[in-house]
């Protein structure tokens, strides 16, 4: 309802009739339009005005959509940890997931250089898999800079791409800057079906249920941790195997 676009819109006492409203929410939806006036110190016309504007034709249709607003962000429900962890590893541990693991881990092994990208959570975890990886004895960077000029060939190249809905328009665009240069690509993502995991030469997916706090992703990454860790570990032996 409080989208940007309307917030812009508003003139000086309807920023001041918001800012009452965000405040003192709880009590506004009991109000009447006559005491929420004298308590945010504007008049009458400028609250309906501002109903308008949020595409509310009074003061009581306005009074319900706030208080449906507020009540569906007011208690999200959060999985336990080991509800997640079960999910996890009902959904993967079988012969496939283990193949596409070792697969992935055969891609890295055989490239000369490794990348990771990622932005938000999966940018944090990008950085901790390129450290991990490298720590294991397989030397990776970690992509930070979006806008870093790419003019090399980067055809011996793997770029591990972390995205949990796989739709992140900055790591789409850096995933399709590095395709173009010949690199590889290995994604980490939810499903197997978003676009970032269908512009990948490989896909890892690890399929846990997407949980949301107000407008903030907060899907467990504890799969991404376990397929990073395992996946280096896989890279380990095999070049122990190879020395």
């Amino acid at each position: 309802m409080f989208t940007n676009e309307v917030i812009a819109t508003f003139n000086e006492l309807e920023l001041l009739l918001y800012k009452y409203i965000m405040q003192n929410k709880e009590k506004v939806v009991y109000m009447r339009i006559r005491d929420l006036a004298d308590e945010a110190h504007v008049s009458t016309s400028t609250i309906m005005r501002f109903c308008r504007k949020l595409d509310c034709e009074g003061f009581s249709e306005f009074k319900v959509k706030l208080k449906l607003l507020f009540d569906e962000k007011s208690t999200p429900k959060i999985k336990s940890g080991q509800h997640v962890l079960t999910e996890f590893f009902e959904r993967t541990q079988n012969e496939n997931f283990i193949l596409k693991l070792e697969e992935a881990a055969g891609a890295i092994s055989k490239a000369e250089h490794v990348f990771f990208i990622g932005i938000g959570s999966s940018g944090i975890l990008a950085e901790y898999g390129a450290r991990y990886l490298s720590s294991l004895g397989k030397f990776s960077t970690y992509l930070k800079d979006w806008y870093m000029p790419v003019h090399a060939d980067l055809h011996n190249s793997i770029t591990v791409a972390l995205s949990v809905s796989g739709e992140s328009e900055f790591t789409t665009s850096h995933v399709h800057k590095l395709k173009e240069k010949g690199s590889m690509i290995l994604s980490i993502t939810n499903n197997a079906q978003s676009m970032i995991a269908k512009m990948s030469d490989k896909n890892v997916s690890y399929y846990v249920t997407e949980e949301f706090f107000d407008t903030a992703n907060i899907t467990t990454q504890i799969p991404v941790v376990y397929i990073l860790e395992e996946m280096a570990r896989i890279v380990y032996e095999r070049g122990r195997m190879n020395d």
